[in-house]
């Protein structure tokens, strides 16, 4: 979809349907210029609704209305209720516009203008820019769906609805139009890159192997100026990526090491960003439970957000150095795969007992962070991965755990958690769960055991950082589900796609100040 920042009225421009946001009223608090011009339209229409409380503003109120003779104008209008502005942040926002996406599916419409609350009506703790954004984002997110393998559909009433193919973005108040451009082109970046991860996380295990991933490495390249290098079975024994390896050897994919680079900060060392893309897991020998397995076709969640999150940093050409690492394998059986009680040597040095040939994601990323460290030499590495069901214990799924070796780098990616809507929450690595890894035959266990399941994996991987401040996201809990936001869909999330490049923008930011 093609998305715009409307610095016109709304009123005077062609569009299905215009979206608007109402919060819930406090007393003779009133409405906000577009909802007065609204009500004036529908001849008072809107204020009696409100005042027989048919709409109170909650979040999840709604109301419909077909404006009259509105040409060129808006045929439609939509009010969202905003719930409680004091509770109101960016992501409120970004819902309200994916609402507003829903109900133009809902009556087969293509092209919404959503138009913001009132600065007034706005909380100060939601800049311009962002507020924009965030509107941007939400209609782009939630008009994407994935359709490329269904074939054209039997009847017109079984088709799905048309997706939305343009959205419109208006900010009401004065000094809108020297920041709502530019906010809504970062938005677009945003909405690619998730989207690309959202497409590869739904590709299924046949198709989004190991090579295809790497060949949309090799296209993002190409189309954006990164710089690509994969390295195949033949360069990974040249690097000693004996872990790595010992995964892949159970199925007959050959894995693939993807390395994207993005040159914008001169000579400065990178920022490193590894995502784990086992493509397929089936948990090895230790098989996982049949119900539910097709869902395993998500492991690749953390190598989608990497691929997703360098797509948009080459398309805001940010002034920064960034490199992008995926390790790609499946993890299958055959009589080659690992077995428990087997000793793997990483590419560290290191030796492996696998206790649990499940715990596989941590064994190929624990090669790919080594790789980064001692060939890029980054300034911090954040890694992302669907790694542990603990973490869904842990937190639910609706923040990502995040550990690491550096307490300014996870407060970094608290706060870009909290500004792009996709949270995660600090666990502590305290020496004392390292003790559950201690293994009497190698240098340390796969597993520690049920307790502290999410640390003791984080643990395993911050062997193979040295000291490179470093941060891991646990997104097992949030890369896909069915409890989707309005600007989702069930399935794959695009997790943390927002937040990495959020993160990544941050740093940006500080290098240039």
């Amino acid at each position: 979809m093609r998305l715009h920042y409307l610095a016109a009225s709304p009123w005077d421009q062609a569009a299905d349907l215009l979206a608007l946001v109402i919060f819930q009223q406090n007393g003779d608090e009133g409405l906000d210029e577009p909802a007065l011009e609204l009500d004036r339209r529908l001849g008072g229409l809107l204020r009696q609704a409100l005042d027989d409380g048919d709409f109170r503003g909650r979040e999840e109120d709604r109301l419909d209305f077909f404006l009259p003779g509105a040409t060129p104008g808006p045929r439609r209008a939509v009010i969202l209720g905003g719930g409680k502005v004091a509770e109101a942040d960016a992501d409120l926002v970004r819902r309200c516009a994916g609402r507003a996406v829903r109900a133009a599916e809902s009556r087969s419409l293509t092209r919404v203008h959503f138009v913001l609350p009132d600065r007034s009506h706005l909380p100060a703790s939601i800049p311009d820019d962002v507020a924009v954004q965030a509107a941007a984002e939400g209609l782009g997110l939630a008009a994407w769906d994935f359709r490329e393998l269904k074939g054209a559909p039997s009847s017109p009433e079984s088709a799905p609805p048309p997706l939305l193919e343009e959205g419109w973005v208006h900010a009401p108040w004065e000094g809108s139009g020297d920041v709502g451009p530019r906010a809504v082109e970062v938005a677009a970046a945003v909405v690619a890159g998730q989207n690309l991860a959202r497409d590869l996380q739904w590709r299924p295990g046949n198709i989004a192997t190991p090579t295809h991933l790497a060949e949309v490495a090799q296209e993002l390249g190409r189309e954006h100026g990164l710089a690509v290098r994969i390295l195949g079975p033949a360069e990974m024994e040249e690097e000693r990526m004996g872990a790595l390896l010992s995964v892949a050897r159970g199925s007959d994919q050959e894995p693939r090491l993807m390395v994207l680079e993005h040159r914008g900060g001169g000579d400065e060392a990178p920022l490193a960003l590894v995502g784990k893309g086992l493509t397929f897991d089936s948990g090895g020998i230790s098989l996982k439970p049949a119900a539910g397995m097709e869902d395993m076709k998500y492991d690749m969640s953390g190598g989608a957000a990497v691929l997703g999150a360098m797509k948009t940093v080459a398309m805001l050409d940010l002034p920064v150095n960034v490199v992008g690492v995926v390790p790609s394998s499946e993890n299958l059986v055959n009589g080659s795969a690992n077995k428990p009680g087997d000793v793997v040597t990483t590419r560290a040095g290191k030796t492996v007992e696998i206790i649990n040939t499940d715990a596989e994601g941590r064994l190929i990323l624990c090669d790919a962070l080594s790789w980064v460290v001692d060939h890029h030499a980054p300034q911090a590495v954040v890694d992302c991965a669907t790694l542990t069901g603990a973490c869904v214990t842990a937190l639910g799924h609706h923040a990502a755990a995040v550990m690491g070796t550096d307490e300014t780098l996870i407060d970094q990616l608290r706060s870009a958690g909290d500004a792009s809507g996709e949270r995660c929450w600090p666990l502590p690595l305290w020496k004392a769960y390292r003790k559950q890894l201690e293994s009497p035959v190698a240098d340390l266990k796969n597993v520690g055991g049920r307790p502290a399941g999410s640390i003791t994996a984080g643990w395993f991987l911050a062997e193979f950082v040295g000291d490179t401040p470093w941060a891991h996201l646990d997104i097992a809990g949030t890369a896909y589900g069915t409890e989707e936001l309005p600007y989702q869909r069930k399935g794959g999330f695009g997790f943390p796609t927002r937040l990495l490049v959020e993160w990544v923008r941050s740093r940006a930011d500080r290098r240039r100040s």
